[in-house]
């Protein structure tokens, strides 16, 4: 059976409903059916040509804009082998900077946020001001080169959009709205900035940051390593859509997958998003193929009451998971009350780990008290729970990654359910061409 004609899904006309976000298809573009070489994931040579010619060239996510609302707040954030610093400024503009006494190569901040009126290195106290100028040398007078060229540690470009705070390695960047483009557009009618954190974890994989990345680009695997998810979600009549660099998905939620037979009562998970939206799924009468769209009219109808604007979303937007990809690293689980942002960041030296970062976001009440920023925790797979569905896929990427080393294995074998995924890899290639061209 061809579980794409199973069920159809009837989308909102995006021209009747909300005002922001397109929801119409975007053309899938012809990208071919070959084999994406196993290399890319195992070989250390690679890793080099990535952060030659895509890490150190693109717009990279640093942190939250809430972390450093005053003068002196700083978010120290790594990649790769480099460490930079994102800084507030006394007249509230952002700058970065590496995050390198230029002395003898100290560190000068442990990755994390804090707060300071200057940087001083601890080694020998080289003191920095908040944009990154020498103020101070201890015996200056004992140097007699002076003290070193610009007087200040390299600037990196910065900015701001959607309440995140982005830098580049790349002096000569294009502005981050045109890198980011059409992102701002999509997702700005969530306004993520009135969305409060409620986790922050980083956790060490046993995988390529791109096996991570590749998981959270399809949704072929639900029925796989998810199938509590199918009866929640509709894994199989999805949009995808892939622009420049960037790429998303638009999975139903509230809904049955058409892998299996719609059950006799109302699933747990799908009376959970019922609750959520303020419904009592007891009292609820109508047909199981109906619960999404009336979740809609509830939150449509109700949201007000507790605060929530939905004007600028379309009624799908209320129950569905619209799934972006920013290129190279961001996946975001896209919702009306709440924001699940992954982070993907390369090993400094070993292909074969990476480090993962969990944010988790939600829109709050109307007069709820705002939680207490959560402590970021840092941990190593297996340690702890980090919630079923991720340990799922914590549990299955190291075996994929094992078995890319395979000499029977020669590549990713990719279907139309993977089209993310091939688009991915297309961008990767372009960035590679432009690296070999220069």
């Amino acid at each position: 059976m061809d579980v794409r004609r199973h069920v159809t899904i009837q989308r909102v006309d995006p021209a009747t409903t909300g005002n922001g976000t397109p929801a119409d298809k975007a053309p899938d573009p012809e990208l071919g059916t070959a084999l994406i070489p196993k290399e890319r994931y195992t070989s250390t040579e690679f890793m080099k040509r990535e952060w030659d010619d895509i890490w150190s060239k693109v717009w990279l996510l640093g942190g939250r804009s809430d972390d450093i609302p005053e003068p002196g707040d700083y978010i120290c954030t790594d990649i790769g082998t480099e460490s930079v610093l994102i800084v507030r400024q006394k007249d509230r503009s952002i700058r970065t900077f590496h995050n390198v006494c230029l002395h003898r190569g100290n560190r000068l901040r442990p990755e994390g946020i804090g707060s300071v009126e200057q940087f001083q290195c601890m080694y020998h106290h080289w003191t920095y001001g908040l944009d990154g100028k020498i103020e101070h040398i201890p015996d200056l007078s004992s140097f007699p080169q002076g003290c070193p060229p610009a007087g200040r540690i390299a600037p990196l470009p910065c900015g701001e959009w959607g309440s995140f705070v982005w830098f580049s390695l790349n002096p000569e960047i294009e502005p981050l709205l045109d890198y980011l483009d059409p992102i701002p557009q999509h997702l700005t009618p969530y306004h993520f900035e009135r969305m409060k954190w409620t986790r922050d974890i980083t956790v060490e994989w046993d995988c390529n940051w791109k096996a991570s990345v590749d998981a959270f680009n399809e949704s072929y695997h639900v029925q796989g390593i998810h199938p509590q998810l199918l009866w929640y979600l509709d894994d199989v009549n999805l949009q995808i859509d892939c622009y420049e660099r960037h790429n998303r998905y638009l999975i139903p939620f509230a809904s049955i997958s058409p892998r299996v037979q719609l059950p006799s009562i109302i699933p747990p998970p799908i009376e959970h998003i019922m609750r959520k939206a303020g419904m009592d799924p007891a009292g609820y009468e109508g047909r199981m193929t109906d619960i999404r769209k009336d979740v809609q009219a509830y939150m449509r109808a109700n949201g007000s009451k507790r605060g929530r604007d939905y004007a600028e979303l379309n009624d799908d937007q209320l129950t569905d998971d619209y799934h972006y990809m920013i290129f190279p690293n961001v996946t975001l689980n896209t919702h009306a009350d709440d924001l699940m942002l992954f982070r993907q960041r390369p090993h400094p030296t070993d292909p074969d780990k990476m480090f993962y970062d969990i944010w988790m976001f939600e829109l709050l009440d109307e007069g709820e008290e705002p939680p207490r920023r959560p402590k970021h925790q840092i941990i190593k797979y297996g340690d702890k729970s980090i919630g079923l569905v991720l340990d799922q896929d914590a549990f299955n990427l190291p075996n994929v990654q094992k078995g890319m080393h395979s000499s029977a294995f020669e590549g990713l074998w990719l279907g139309e359910q993977e089209l993310r995924i091939r688009h991915f890899h297309k961008v990767i290639d372009d960035y590679l061409a432009k690296g070999e061209a220069v």
